[in-house]
């Protein structure tokens, strides 16, 4: 059976790959951030280290240490933007392009980082305009 399809004598492309889609790029993901031979979660490291740093985050935030907790889960988040930016494969943390994924994780991170200083009660870090645009709104 051949892969063309055509209609009239006219090739409009494969039925596998219609012809909007031919010039789309390889998903990043699918890459490995080591050699084939090694064992699975060893292939996996970025997103294992990312998902470890998390976890540890959530336990922390468990036990009552909330904003170290959450502190490190925005801290896990910036972590994979540095993985995703410094490392050429980083196996299933790449789920979008490079690109879109520093930007996500990156500004995610950052925030979760910033709130968690913010937190209430005895903030770490107080930014003046934001506790008088509180006071404004609420009146």
């Amino acid at each position: 059976m051949s892969a063309d399809v055509t209609t009239g004598g006219e090739k409009h492309g494969t039925r596998r790959f219609p012809r909007w889609t031919r010039d789309t790029a390889r998903p990043e993901g699918g890459g490995r951030a080591a050699p084939g031979g090694s064992p699975a979660p060893a292939r996996q490291w970025p997103l294992i280290a990312v998902l470890a740093v998390t976890g540890l985050g959530l336990l922390l935030t468990a036990f009552d240490l909330f904003r170290i907790g959450t502190i490190l889960v925005g801290v896990a988040l910036l972590g994979g933007a540095v993985l995703r930016w410094v490392l050429p494969s980083v196996g299933m943390l790449a789920v979008r392009s490079r690109f879109t994924d520093l930007l996500t994780y990156g500004i995610l991170g950052a925030v979760i980082v910033l709130l968690a200083l913010m937190a209430q009660p005895d903030p770490w870090l107080k930014i003046p305009f934001l506790q008088d645009t509180l006071h404004f709104t609420v009146r």
